[in-house]
C-alpha cells in the first residue's frame, strides 16, 4: 500500500502542531513556591525576681579613736564587730557575724564598710554611709558583693543605733534597732528598689 505524499505531509505537520502546543503549555506554567514554615518566636527565659525582705538586730562592740581638727571639728576612725539576727521568711541566712570598719568626720559625715559572714564562711560585703555613728543617726547600708551562695548579691538596709557608747577608754558597746532591707540574690546587674526597707 502507498501512502501519497500529502497524507505523509499532513500527519508530519499535525505531530509538530502538537508537540509545539505542549512546550508552549509547559513554559507558561508557573511553578508555585513550596510553603514557608511559619516562624517561631525565639525561646526566652524569664528571669524571676529574688528580692529576700528582712528585719534584725545586732548586737556590738569595738573600738573607736579620736582626732580634734579645731574647734567643732573632730574625726574618728571605728571597728565593730559582734552577732547579727535577721528575721522574715525571705531572709538571706538566720544570722551572721558582722564586722565595720569606718571613718567619721563631723564636717563631712561617716563612710564605711562591712563584712557579714555566716556559719559556712560564706560573706556578704556592704558599704555605710550617713551622718555618723552616734545614738539616733541613721545609717544606710548597701550591698556590694559576696562569696559563696553571696556572690552577686544587691540590695539595700538601714538602721539606727540605740545606744552606743564608750565601756573604757576606747573601748564601744552598742545595739542596733530598725534594721530593715532587703537582698537579691545572684543578680549583680539589676536595678534596685529606691529605698532601703523594700521594693517601691
Amino acid at each position: 500500500m502507498r501512502w501519497s505524499s500529502n497524507s505523509s505531509t499532513c500527519h508530519f505537520l499535525s505531530h509538530i502542531a502538537l508537540l509545539a502546543a505542549l512546550l508552549v503549555t509547559a513554559c507558561g506554567r508557573s511553578e508555585t513556591p513550596p510553603a514557608m514554615a511559619p516562624a517561631t518566636a525565639p525561646a526566652t527565659s524569664v528571669a524571676t525576681d529574688d528580692i529576700r525582705s528582712f528585719t534584725g538586730n545586732w548586737t556590738t562592740t569595738g573600738s573607736r579613736t579620736f582626732m580634734d581638727l579645731g574647734p567643732g571639728h573632730q574625726a574618728s576612725i571605728f571597728e565593730l564587730r559582734g552577732s547579727m539576727l535577721l528575721s522574715g521568711k525571705q531572709r538571706v541566712n538566720p544570722g551572721f557575724q558582722s564586722q565595720a570598719i569606718g571613718f567619721t568626720d563631723t564636717t563631712t559625715g561617716m563612710q564605711a564598710h562591712s563584712v557579714w559572714t555566716d556559719e559556712h564562711g560564706d560573706k556578704v560585703f556592704s558599704e555605710w554611709s550617713g551622718e555618723g555613728i552616734g545614738p539616733g543617726q541613721l545609717i544606710e547600708g548597701k550591698f556590694t558583693g559576696g562569696t559563696g551562695r553571696y556572690a552577686g548579691i544587691s540590695g539595700e538596709y538601714s538602721f539606727k543605733w540605740q545606744r552606743l557608747g564608750a565601756i573604757e577608754g576606747e573601748d564601744l558597746a552598742g545595739r542596733v534597732v530598725g534594721l530593715k532591707g532587703w537582698a537579691r540574690l545572684g543578680s549583680p546587674g539589676t536595678v534596685a528598689p529606691t529605698n532601703a526597707g523594700g521594693q517601691k
